[in-house]
């Protein structure tokens, strides 16, 4: 019988996993720090690769730790960080660059242009 909700918190600097029971009790967590790249001044990337194996190895070691089975999961909720974006390739399913992160200043002049030239409402509506 299933009887764990999974919480999967897929954060800025950090992957993390929390299994709570149907009491909604966490049971069990754990959580994984990963990489900050800044490649120029007020750049923020993150490889995805990295991102997607520490959450897989949160979800794991969640489950163990709390000697359950992925059978034992009845749902699975799911928060991210924000706006960050990452493009993949359609046909291998493989990451084209790293994630850009939501702190990431490179399009600030972009936005600063869209300001200065009255675009503002519309691009905040």
């Amino acid at each position: 019988m299933s009887k764990y909700i999974l919480a999967i918190d897929q954060g800025t600097t950090s992957s993390r996993s929390i299994l709570f029971d149907h009491h909604g009790i966490p049971v069990a967590q754990v959580s994984k720090e990963f990489r900050q790249i800044y490649p120029k001044p007020g750049w923020v990337e993150h490889d995805p690769l990295e991102i997607w194996e520490s959450q897989l190895s949160t979800i794991r070691a969640v489950i163990e730790k709390a000697s359950a089975k992925a059978s034992d999961v009845a749902a699975v909720g799911i928060t991210n960080q924000r706006e960050t974006t990452i493009l993949w390739d359609r046909s291998t399913g493989k990451p084209v660059y790293n994630a850009i992160v939501w702190q990431c200043r490179r399009t600030a002049a972009i936005c600063d242009d869209l300001r200065d030239s009255g675009a503002e409402p519309m691009v905040l509506e």
